[in-house]
């Protein structure tokens, strides 16, 4: 009997731990038209797509849609200069046997201004950035739903 308990107990923890994945958890937000977005990436994956980039100082100004809501802790945003790969701006690039890139994880939405790793100044001779989903361990989710978008225009 204390057996039965006990597996019984155990089941109920375990199924009950499935449903905390931070993968699963939502952050229900509207985006401009209004439709229900949530951190969660769609049953086709998560995107971004560059809508534009635009001088902003010394540095671009680059506006991006999504079809999620991104959370840094979470589902979020890691923009690069494609100087490196998507598997290479990712936190397992080197459990993968990869050199790891630099890139920059944010959740700022739907604008974002170049800094850091992807800042004007640090980008040698790339003139072309890229954006990829990422999960809460900056791991890249799908290292070919990519977007990039030339800035040389900008530069």
């Amino acid at each position: 009997m204390k057996k039965a308990w006990v597996l019984t107990i155990g089941i109920a923890l375990a199924a009950g731990a499935c449903g905390d994945s931070a993968d699963t958890e939502t952050a229900a937000d509207s985006d401009s038209s209004g439709e229900e977005r949530s951190n969660a990436c769609p049953i086709d994956g998560c995107t971004i797509s560059i809508e534009s980039i635009e001088v902003d100082g010394d540095e671009l100004n680059v506006t991006w849609s999504a079809n999620f809501d991104p959370d840094f802790s979470r589902n979020h945003i890691h923009i690069y200069w494609d100087n490196y790969e998507a598997a290479e701006v990712s936190g397992d690039a080197a459990d993968n046997g990869l050199t790891q890139g630099e890139w920059v994880p944010t959740d700022v939405y739907p604008n974002f201004v170049t800094e850091g790793a992807v800042s004007t100044t640090v980008r040698g001779e790339s003139t072309t950035l890229c954006v990829v989903a990422a999960d809460g361990d900056h791991n890249v989710i799908n290292n070919t739903a990519i977007d990039c978008k030339d800035a040389s225009d900008q530069l």
